[in-house]
């Protein structure tokens, strides 16, 4: 194997960072959020599922590369059915299953020179007994991951995700939504913070122009075949399984 240099692997580092942010510019955002009965997460995509139930109490969605979502998916799904039938249920959490299981391997792979990256950034949500208690997490592609109360989002850029997380943060300062407030909420995010991404790649737009409203641009997005995907955990619920997706009617899409 060639040596490696500390310079070496510095410079490999940002190139491979440069990589995997030019492949994640153009994914469809993602919002997750507390409303008052149990925790939303909402995307608008192709054809392609970006939502998936990782346990009882678990989702996770992201944008990236196909295959490596669905590696950290089926990871975090055989994670924790182990956890939960060596242990219990309740055992099962995301401190534990980002902290000792999928944030070291994704680091391992990410410093290693010779190894292809890990291109992915993903939000996962664990339901707690109460709003105050659910935990949303967000991991990204070099392994290292936060965690946050009431809302995340992942999206093209840091731009787009400052400015998604700014409108969440306002709308959420004093009151817990509930799930058809969240919904409009979530979908104004992701427009605000797909259109931020998009106006990147046209640095030479006329200035001038008036942009398109969050709803305008929604609007016309839906036009060309996207489709708003939303799955909720719910916290108050008689059946067995907390999670399920909306039916179109939920969505308030106009």
């Amino acid at each position: 194997m060639p040596s490696f240099s500390p310079y070496d692997w510095n410079e490999s580092i940002q190139q491979r960072n440069e990589y995997i942010e030019d492949r994640l510019r153009e994914g469809s955002p993602v919002i997750a959020l507390t409303y008052d009965a149990g925790l939303l997460m909402l995307t608008v995509r192709h054809n392609q599922r970006k939502l998936y139930e990782i346990y009882d109490k678990l989702m996770f969605g992201a944008i990236g590369n196909h295959s490596d979502i669905e590696q950290i998916r089926i990871g975090a799904i055989d994670v924790a059915h182990a956890e939960g039938f060596s242990r219990s249920a309740d055992d099962v959490s995301l401190q534990r299953l980002a902290s000792f299981r999928l944030s070291p391997a994704i680091k391992k792979i990410y410093s290693d020179p010779f190894a292809q990256p890990v291109v992915l950034k993903g939000i996962f949500a664990e339901l707690g007994k109460t709003a105050e208690k659910d935990i949303l997490l967000v991991l990204s592609y070099d392994g290292e991951f936060t965690i946050t109360p009431g809302y995340a989002v992942i999206g093209g850029s840091v731009g787009s995700e400052d400015k998604m997380a700014d409108l969440l943060k306002a709308a959420t300062a004093e009151t817990v939504p509930t799930l058809d407030d969240a919904v409009k909420l979530a979908l104004k995010a992701w427009a605000i913070g797909k259109q931020h991404a998009e106006s990147l790649n046209r640095p030479n737009d006329d200035e001038d122009e008036t942009p398109p409203t969050p709803e305008e641009y929604l609007a016309e997005a839906l036009k060309t075949g996207l489709v708003v995907e939303a799955a909720v955990l719910e916290r108050n619920v008689t059946r067995e399984g907390r999670y399920r997706s909306l039916r179109t009617e939920e969505l308030s899409v106009k």
